[in-house]
């Protein structure tokens, strides 16, 4: 089996979870930390296919190496630019190496190469590899320009690999902040999890595949997505990249005007044709019945397969709630969680759904909202996890998402419908 290092972002147990999910086969073998994860795969991974792992740095594959230590590194190194035409650039990404150990690497690296009459160059040094932004500018991506290679040394374990995708910041960021509209007065949806969520998605289709007995494919065919609290149209977007037919609502029509037009933004600037991949926009209220049959306010042709959302943070808190603040939020969130799962299930029947719901962090601990956990089961849904994955609080089977200066986090949830399709 191909083995593989992931560099996690700072949400490691999503990370993890992203990656059972997507990747066949997925085993851990060592956690590296909060830092990486090596695992193995059932077959080898798509470096293109890994750009859509929102919860990824950056994944090398494991070389063949023998040798004794980092003494051969630097051979490892030349094996991996001897092709290369013009001045090589190379990187190393390094765990449990000591500084004076890396520079050492480089060194020798660099004098192998000459030594070759390979010219060359490194980026990144002995403090810091090179961030994922140089690794795309510099070409150490392409095998025909350069390589960046991974040595990771841990207790009985010597690992050596070559990075193979990296995240690509610049286009997140354009995304992000070069859209048409952005409404700050709501929680911004990052990109990166706008992905987490659209894998998790894709997993439970597949997962009701599979429980069907419907046989794989090699060629996943492209889904169809219903946001329900699109907003100003982060996930229709990364769906719309994947080729993903959309489907996007919200209640509030400014919303709708926002989704639009970035819609129509993101396909000018990616060369999105309607003709390739359709979208659909409208305004309605999540806990009142969708109609995708016929009638009013609109008619289409296909389902969605799958309810992908970000649904109601509440408001967008600047400074640390106070409980009872917090519990008058709580009852508003929770009579719109249950109105919309309800919907959704009479609705949809059949249609899993990926959402999240708000966290609240006061002073001494975390609050939730407990109703709509404890009444899953009676609207006709089961909180899932992919195999192997630890939920964040034993009694929630649902995953954590939150950053360190946020007064509201996001709690994952991936609900599988116990009506059959």
């Amino acid at each position: 089996m191909p083995s593989y290092v992931a560099f996690i972002g700072h949400q490691p147990a999503i990370s993890i979870a992203e990656l059972a999910s997507t990747v066949p086969g997925f085993h851990v073998t060592h956690i590296l930390g909060k830092q990486a994860v090596l695992f193995d795969a059932a077959e080898p991974l798509d470096p293109k296919a890994l750009t859509l792992l929102g919860g990824t740095i950056s994944i090398a594959e494991q070389l063949p190496y023998s040798g004794n230590g980092h003494a051969g590194i630097k051979e490892v190194v030349y094996q991996q630019l001897k092709a290369v035409k013009g001045k090589a650039v190379f990187s190393l990404r390094t765990i449990g190496l000591p500084p004076n150990i890396i520079r050492e690497l480089y060194r020798t690296s660099k004098d192998v190469l000459k030594k070759h009459d390979i010219s060359s160059r490194y980026i990144g040094n002995e403090r810091e590899p090179a961030v994922s932004v140089l690794l795309h500018d510099s070409g150490v991506l392409d095998p025909k320009h350069g390589a960046e290679i991974v040595v990771i040394k841990a207790k009985d374990l010597f690992w050596v690999g070559r990075t193979i995708a990296a995240q690509d910041v610049n286009a997140y960021a354009k995304r992000d902040m070069k859209k048409p509209v952005r409404d700050t007065t709501v929680g911004l949806l990052p990109p990166k999890l706008a992905q987490i969520l659209l894998n998790f998605g894709e997993w439970l289709v597949e997962q009701q595949k599979e429980a069907a007995g419907i046989k794989k494919t090699k060629t996943k065919k492209p889904l169809i997505v219903l946001d329900p609290f699109c907003g100003t149209g982060v996930l229709p977007m990364e769906s719309l990249l994947r080729g993903w037919t959309v489907l996007a609502s919200d209640n509030s029509q400014k919303a709708v005007n926002g989704s639009t037009l970035n819609i129509e933004w993101l396909r000018k600037e990616e060369k999105i044709l309607k003709k390739d991949v359709s979208s659909t926009v409208w305004k309605q209220d999540a806990t009142k019945p969708f109609d995708f049959v016929g009638g009013k306010p609109f008619k289409l042709k296909e389902l969605p397969q799958v309810v992908v959302t970000e649904t109601s943070l509440g408001p967008n808190l600047k400074e640390r709630p106070m409980i009872k603040d917090i519990q008058q939020m709580k009852a508003d969130n929770e009579k719109l969680q249950m109105a919309f799962l309800e919907n959704i299930a009479r609705s949809l029947p059949g249609v899993p759904i990926v959402a999240t719901w708000p966290v609240w962090y006061a002073m001494k601990k975390q609050i939730y909202v407990e109703k709509v956990l404890n009444n899953l089961e009676k609207i006709g849904y089961e909180a899932v996890l992919p195999p192997g994955v630890e939920p964040h609080d034993p009694e929630r089977k649902t995953l954590l998402y939150r950053r360190p200066d946020q007064f509201v986090g996001r709690e994952i949830v991936l609900l599988m419908p116990k009506v059959s399709l």
